[in-house]
């Protein structure tokens, strides 16, 4: 029995997340040989659910590998990835602001999803859950999509926003998983870390 999980993220919401469940936690990030970024390239005609699992599958495997090279506490590893869909459009973290526009205006006044797969797991067993929420955008000018690209808050995020930053403002409505959205769904990670035997 562990009394802290090892965290494959470098997301600073995940650690807020996972502080907030008051879980002891140990960043275990990639080296600089590592290409993090290449794990979440998307296949050919992949659909998002299957994406956002298999990427997540993909980070477990990478951070499980990472912690044996590193001759490590043995510990359960947590490892998750988000994707922003329109219809079955897989839309990633934009490369540019033009990119980033380019999102914002698709999502502008339309209902999409934003899927977060979380993964525990030790070189023995791993499990994996995920949280599907809905969130709909209220229609955006192109003023607006430009001054909300400008403070930066688009860049690295899935789907060109921060749901806890200025995009707040345009979203009416969502259903689902708050932490979800953000980058971890509590419920979900709370289960599975008991599963592992973490006490919360």
């Amino acid at each position: 029995m562990s009394n802290f999980v090892y965290l494959a993220s470098q997301s600073p919401r995940r650690r807020q997340l996972l502080e907030q469940l008051g879980v002891a936690y140990e960043l275990l990030l990639p080296a600089a040989h590592e290409d993090a970024e290449a794990l979440e390239a998307v296949l050919p005609h992949e659909a998002p659910l299957a994406y956002v699992q298999r990427v997540t599958q993909l980070k477990l495997d990478a951070a499980l590998q990472r912690l044996q090279h590193r001759g490590l506490p043995v510990a359960p590893v947590l490892c998750s990835d988000t994707t922003v869909a329109l219809g079955r459009e897989i839309l990633g973290k934009p490369t540019d602001n033009q990119d980033a526009e380019r999102m914002l205006v698709a999502l502008s006044g339309k209902t999409h999803r934003v899927l977060t797969a979380v993964a525990v797991g030790t070189a023995q067993a791993r499990q994996q859950a995920v949280s599907i929420s809905r969130v709909n955008f209220a229609p955006m000018t192109p003023e607006q999509v430009r001054a909300y690209v400008a403070t930066g808050e688009p860049m690295g995020k899935a789907g060109a926003y921060a749901v806890q930053g200025r995009a707040a403002a345009y979203i009416s409505r969502l259903s689902g998983s708050y932490s979800g959205i953000m980058g971890l769904p509590m419920f979900e990670t709370a289960q599975l870390l008991q599963a592992f035997g973490l006490k919360l």
